[in-house]
Parts: structure tokens; C-alpha cells; sequence
């Protein structure tokens, strides 16, 4: 009889076809990974579900059968049989974690060691160029090295997303192994195109050989190439060394292709931030050099230009797109993640510097440490006039001799302007509750009124002239003449409108001739200013001009908003332009913060006493209110009136005398007013 609440013991047997099972303690320890072995494979039962097509050299029936259906053998989430509890739950558990965090890597690889950027560096060298990988271990399975780049592939893009640099499909990585130092042909894997990085798989991997011949398609059907195939294949082309190239729709990538107003620089330039160790061949004082290439309506269209980029500029290993994104590269796969990182921390630095007044291009004054004396030798030598020779043995001062022409016309090198004065910058509220600004060289850069509005104005001149009216053209030439007799006969632009005003005969003629003249000599005269503004509104209403601002603006706007504080403009240019410049910006329609606008029917602004009639319009005495401008008549003019004035410093505005930088506060963002109650 058997014993009371006694179990019995039932045996289940397998089926007499299945595979014999490893078995595996089920005691209440858990059981540890293999141990890590130095070409990353495991006896562990995950190792053998998916690689032993591979040992065995052959695919499987069942692959063969369904590599026409998506999905199939994917996990799609689900635990295959094949993995059991202990393998599944550690990394959940204490052992299970040490585990895996002593001896595997979260990365997939394929070579016999992790590699690390500065191959044959010590820790000092400033400057790191090349990484030290190690070889691969899978030269004599070639389906196993393809599955692994494959499966790398797929978790690089995956990263990315998480980044944000690949999100709506966009962005891509291609890696490359084998070639003449392992005495065999470059084997390329390529992302595919139109694919959600973050659910990639190693199966949508299309394997390439270098003359972009498909040697190997995805297992997924329907797959096609990146369309950044064409420029990765110029990336190996021109860079022998290069092993992997990564392509990002970065936000900080695109941002600091938009930091030249104009859209019109060839290059990003960073320099004195740690950062820069990271992109290879570049140290903490480098100037780095980021080419630009304008974007095309598709990418493959680019590649003439990347190519011209890598030539002219081979220390730098990456280009930016326009309005894109960033291509990268490395001689592994670990340096080109590690060197994009780099690039797009740096990118990052720039466009925020940017909104704090500073040009990431620009060689500091201070902030970085030098011995005791050789500033005063440096500053000794800048006042008279002398270069400082440097010492033989220590590598040369790399100074940029002028600013990067970002915010104006030309490169114009007012480096000392940035050197904080003795004088005590006001501030709002504590001081003033009023603010009045000028905008070019202040709020907008000088190359955008320069380079974009103007040349707007004479560009299509002629076609605004053909569609106005005879009693309109009429009122046009009085309201110049006048600008012509205010400035006097001796003025260069009477002067040339004198040379050629007997051989006009009619309106048109005669204001072409006008406009021109006085253009020619930046006059700021009503009657130019107002047919300006009128074609201005054109094109900003057909969206051809958008208002630029330096990005420190919007946000002192919302502070002074925010605190009570009035901020007025005072341009040379009409009202009508100015609120059409704030009302089209690349931030939209910012006219509502401004509590008033001046031009020069309030008189002229090298005039003091217009700074008087504008405090009058304001109700208030001109002592309280606060002036910034980048123009030292200006300044001085509204001093005399009695208002606080200060001088805004934008790299590339026109350099400053010493006796206006002692006399008066310099800054060089407007948030450096805010901040007192």
C-alpha cells in the first residue's frame, strides 16, 4: 500500500526523434556564463541555436525553405525552446549580472579583442589618429563572419536611433572586413534603405563587394540599398584605412551647417575644447575643420562633392550635409562610432555657444592654462605690434588670425573686442526697464542684411519697378531726389549719379540710376529705406527671405517679457522693414515682445538729439533707458543724450577703438543684460 500524501515519481519521456538535450542544474544557484574566451564564442546553448548552419557549412531545409518569407526564424520577442530559464534570467540575477559584466561585452563583435583609439599611443599623446584592433577570428568561417557583421550592423543602427540620429528610417552604417592584409577580397555590408533602425535585423543586410556588386542579398525580401551607398563607397575609395562609415541625421549636425546666416561657409571651425581629442588626428588647441557640402534632392547626388571634401580636407574624418546630416568614418568600427560621438558633441558646442555670444572657432584669450609669464610675454608682444617666437622644441601657437566669416560680410578680425572691459555691465531690471536696440550687428548678423537683403533689392529691381504705377514711380524719384540733396553735392553718391544723370531721359532710368548710387554707399537715407521695405515685403511674404536672429535674442526676449522689461528698436532701417524682418524669422512671427519701433524719421542716429525725441515718445528721460548698439558713433551719440549705452560685440562686426572698449561695457550676448530685480 503505498504511504499516505506520497507523489508519484512520472517519466516523461522524449519523443524517439527529438535531439538529446544538455542537461543543466536546476538548484537554487544560479549557474554562471562560460567562461569569456578571446574570440567570443560560448558553449552556451544560445551559441550553438544559431550558429550551427554555420559549423556544420551548410544552411539548413528549413532556412532555404522560408528565406522568402519575412519573420521566419526571427523570435519576434518570443523565448525560443532552445533557451532555457537559467540561460533567459541572467542578467537579472546577482551571479548572472557579474557574469556578464566581467567577461561579455554588449557589443557584437568579430574581432579577437575590443578596440581602443591611439594604436601604439600612450596615455599623454595629445594627438590620437588610429585605433588598435584587434584581428578577426573568423577567417575560416566565412558564413559565421557574415552573420556576425550582420547582426553589428543591425545593433549599431539600433543604437543610433536611441541617439536620435537615425529616426524616421534616416541614417545608415556600413562596415567593411577582410582586404589585402588578410590576403583576401573586402567583404562591404550595407543597411538597407526605407528600414526602422531600431527593428533592424541582420537579415536586411545586403553584403557588397568594392565594385558595389551584390554578393550576398538580404534574406528579407523587397530590401533595397541605402541611398548612401554610393557615398560610403567614396569614403573607401579615398580613405584606404577606413573600416566603417556612419551616416546620422543629427539635430547638432544640422544645426551648425545653419550658423552661417547665409548658408554660404565651406567649413565648421572648433577649436580648445577636450572633445576634439575624440575625431582623430586633432588635439584640445587644434583648429578643427568640418567640411560643409550643400544638399541635393537625393543622396547620391552628393558624392562629387563629399569627394572634393575628403580631398581638400584629409585630417578632418567627416563631412556635414547642409540642411542633413554628418558623415563619419574610422579604421574600425569602434573608432568611427567613437569618433561621430565626438563630432556631434562638438557640433553640439557649437550651435550653444552660439546662443551664448561665442564662436566655437575662435582661440580663447584665457580659460586655458598657461605658464607663469607667458601671458604677459603674449600681451606685451600684441601691444607692440611683434610676434612672439616661439621655443624651438614646443609645437607653434595655433591662433586663428581671423574670425570665421559667420556673422558678417567678411572675416574681420575683432578677437580683442571679446576680452571682457573694466567697465560694469547693466543690467535688467535693477538698472533700466527699458531697452532699445539696434539690429544689425546686435539682434541680426550684418551679413544677412548685407548679403541677403540687400542684394535681394537689386536683384529684382528692375522687375518692381516694371509693375508699378506712373504716379507711384513719381513719388519714388521725389522722395529720392531728396535723399540725394540732404547728403549734399560732395557725397561719392551725387558724385556718381552726376556722371550718368545727362543721359537719362526717363523716371525709370533716373531711379535705377538713384537706388544704385546710394546703395553703393550704404546710405540709411528715408527715401531708399522705404522702397527697400516695400520689396522686402515681397519676399518675405513669398517666404524667399526669412529674418535671421543670433539665437541669444529669442530667449532674452522671453526673460525681458517675462520681467516687466520693454524692449524697443531703434534702425536705420523703416519700421515697415523692421517688423517684416522680426515678423519672418527662422522662429516665426516675434513682433508681439517689442514695445515700440524707431527709425530715421526720428532722426538720424549719429545724432544725440534723436536719442532725446525717442525717450520723449517713451515718456520717460533718457537716463532710463538702456542703448546697445555695434556702431561707436552710435554709441557715443546716445550718451551724450543721457541714455546707458553699451556696445554689442558679434565676431565679425567692425573692431573697436581702445577708447571706446575703456569707456563703455561690451558684450557679447544680449542675455548678459538680464538678470537683477
Amino acid at each position: 500500500m503505498p504511504k499516505p500524501n506520497s507523489k508519484k515519481r512520472v517519466n516523461i519521456s522524449a519523443p524517439a526523434n527529438a535531439p538529446p538535450r544538455r542537461t543543466r542544474s536546476m538548484g537554487p544557484k544560479q549557474q554562471s556564463l562560460a567562461t569569456f574566451t578571446p574570440d567570443n564564442y560560448s558553449d552556451d546553448e544560445d551559441d550553438k541555436f544559431f550558429h550551427e548552419d554555420a559549423q556544420n557549412g551548410k544552411a539548413s531545409s528549413e532556412d532555404a525553405s522560408s528565406s522568402s518569407q519575412p519573420g521566419a526564424g526571427w523570435s519576434n520577442g518570443q523565448v525560443p525552446p532552445q533557451f532555457t530559464p537559467t540561460m533567459t534570467l541572467h542578467p537579472y540575477t546577482r551571479s548572472g549580472r557579474l557574469a556578464l559584466y566581467n567577461h561579455h561585452r554588449r557589443w557584437i563583435n568579430f574581432q579577437s579583442s575590443w578596440s581602443r583609439i591611439g594604436a601604439g599611443s600612450t596615455e599623454m599623446d595629445a594627438v590620437h589618429s588610429k585605433s588598435s584592433s584587434g584581428e578577426t577570428t573568423m577567417t575560416g568561417c566565412l558564413i559565421e563572419e557574415g552573420k556576425t557583421v550582420r547582426a553589428l550592423v543591425a545593433q549599431l543602427c539600433e543604437c543610433f536611433y536611441k541617439a536620435g540620429w537615425a529616426t524616421g528610417t534616416g541614417g545608415g552604417v556600413s562596415i567593411r572586413v577582410g582586404g589585402p592584409k588578410e590576403n583576401r577580397p573586402y567583404r562591404i555590408f550595407v543597411a538597407p534603405s526605407g528600414v526602422q533602425k531600431e527593428d533592424m535585423v541582420g537579415d536586411d543586410v545586403f553584403e557588397l563587394d568594392m565594385e558595389r556588386n551584390v554578393v550576398v542579398p538580404p534574406r528579407t525580401p523587397n530590401m533595397r540599398q541605402s541611398a548612401c551607398t554610393p557615398l560610403w563607397y567614396v569614403v573607401y575609395k579615398h580613405v584606404p584605412s577606413a573600416k566603417c562609415v556612419i551616416h546620422t541625421h543629427s539635430m547638432h549636425a544640422q544645426l551648425a551647417t545653419l550658423l552661417d546666416p547665409t548658408e554660404k561657409s565651406s567649413v565648421l571651425r572648433v577649436t580648445h575644447l577636450e572633445m576634439l581629442k575624440g575625431v582623430g588626428n586633432h588635439s584640445y588647441d587644434s583648429i578643427l575643420e568640418i567640411p560643409i557640402i550643400d544638399n541635393r534632392p537625393s543622396e547620391d547626388l552628393l558624392a562629387e562633392q563629399l569627394e572634393e571634401a575628403i580631398l581638400k580636407y584629409p585630417k578632418c574624418n567627416a563631412v556635414l550635409v547642409r540642411r542633413h546630416g554628418m558623415y563619419v568614418w574610422g579604421d574600425s568600427w569602434e573608432q568611427a562610432k567613437a569618433q561621430c560621438e565626438s563630432f556631434d558633441y562638438l557640433c553640439e558646442a557649437a550651435v550653444k555657444m552660439k546662443g551664448m555670444g561665442l564662436e566655437s572657432g575662435l582661440v580663447p584669450k584665457s580659460g586655458t592654462y598657461r605658464e607663469e609669464g607667458e601671458e604677459e610675454c603674449r600681451m606685451d608682444a600684441e601691444d607692440t605690434g611683434e610676434e612672439k617666437k616661439e621655443d624651438s622644441a614646443s609645437p607653434p601657437a595655433k591662433r586663428q588670425k581671423v574670425a570665421p566669416a559667420f556673422n558678417a560680410a567678411g572675416a574681420t578680425n575683432n578677437d580683442a573686442d571679446l576680452v571682457c572691459s573694466g567697465t560694469i555691465i547693466p543690467l535688467v531690471p535693477r538698472d533700466s526697464k527699458i531697452l532699445l536696440l539696434d539690429i544689425e550687428g546686435t539682434t541680426t548678423s550684418i551679413s544677412f542684411v548685407k548679403d541677403v537683403l540687400f542684394p535681394y533689392v537689386l536683384a529684382n529691381f528692375d522687375k518692381y519697378l516694371n509693375g508699378m504705377e506712373s504716379q507711384d514711380l513719381v513719388q519714388l524719384q521725389d522722395a529720392l531726389d531728396a535723399d540725394l540733396v540732404a547728403l549734399g553735392a560732395s557725397h561719392p553718391s551725387n558724385v556718381q549719379v552726376a556722371k550718368t544723370k545727362s543721359t537719362l531721359n526717363t523716371a525709370k532710368g533716373f531711379i535705377t540710376c538713384y537706388v544704385r548710387a546710394l546703395m553703393a554707399h550704404d546710405v540709411k537715407a528715408t527715401g531708399l529705406k522705404s522702397l527697400q521695405g516695400k520689396m522686402w515685403k515681397a519676399g518675405y511674404a513669398s517666404g524667399e527671405l526669412v529674418g535671421h536672429l543670433y539665437s541669444d535674442f529669442t530667449p532674452m526676449l522671453q526673460w525681458c517679457k517675462s520681467n516687466d522689461v520693454k524692449v524697443c528698436i531703434y534702425s536705420s532701417g523703416s519700421i515697415a522693414a523692421q517688423k517684416l524682418l522680426f515678423g519672418h524669422t527662422s522662429e516665426g512671427d516675434i513682433t508681439s515682445y517689442f514695445g515700440g519701433h524707431f527709425d530715421t524719421t526720428s532722426g538720424s542716429k549719429r545724432e544725440s538729439a534723436s536719442y532725446g525725441t525717442i525717450a520723449k515718445a517713451l515718456g520717460v528721460s533718457p537716463k532710463d533707458v538702456i542703448f546697445v548698439t555695434d556702431l561707436e558713433a552710435e554709441i557715443h551719440a546716445a550718451k551724450e543724450a543721457g541714455m546707458t549705452a553699451v556696445m554689442a560685440v558679434r565676431p565679425g562686426n567692425a573692431p573697436l577703438s581702445a577708447d571706446t572698449k575703456n569707456e563703455f561695457p561690451v558684450i557679447r550676448s544680449l542675455l548678459q543684460l538680464c538678470g537683477a530685480d
